[in-house]
C-alpha cells in the first residue's frame, strides 16, 4: 500500500431507514470521487473496476437493474462491504452504516496499481434530514 494513498476517514455515516412499503433506503452519507487523471470511459474504467474485484479478497455483484454497473463490494479481509459506481468518468465508493476505511483504501490502492493514471480522490458527503 503506498503511504501517500488518502486515509478514507468517513465524516458521516448513512443512516438505514426502512420504509412502510418494504426494502431499504440510505439518508444521509459519504461518497468518495476517484478520477484519473487520464481520459477513460466509463467502459474501460468499469472493466478496470471489474478486473480489480477479480482479487480473492473481495466478493461482489452488480444485481440492480440500472443504466450503470453499481457494486455491492464484500471485502472479505475486513469483513465490511461498500457500493462502487463507475459513472461520468470517476469510480465513486458509497459508504454504508459499516464500511471500514480500510477496504476503501485497499480498494483504492489496487486500482492504482492497475492502472497507469494518477488518481485524485474527492469527498462529498450529506448529512440525514
Amino acid at each position: 500500500m503506498t503511504d501517500d494513498a488518502p486515509e478514507f476517514e468517513i465524516p458521516c455515516r448513512p443512516d438505514r431507514v426502512y420504509p412502510s412499503d418494504g426494502g431499504v433506503e440510505y439518508e444521509g452519507g459519504t461518497t468518495f470521487r476517484l478520477s484519473p487523471d487520464s481520459e477513460l470511459s466509463d467502459d474501460e474504467l468499469g472493466a478496470l473496476v471489474e478486473r480489480v474485484l477479480e482479487d480473492d479478497r473481495y466478493t461482489y455483484g452488480d444485481w440492480f437493474e440500472l443504466p450503470k454497473p453499481v457494486y455491492l463490494v464484500h471485502d472479505e479481509v475486513h469483513s465490511t462491504a461498500f457500493r462502487v459506481v463507475v459513472r461520468y468518468g470517476t469510480v465513486e465508493f458509497h459508504v454504508l452504516p459499516e464500511t471500514a476505511p480500510e477496504a476503501l483504501r485497499g480498494l483504492y490502492t489496487r486500482i492504482c496499481d492497475a492502472d497507469e493514471s494518477a488518481w485524485r480522490v474527492e469527498c462529498e458527503t450529506t448529512h440525514p434530514e
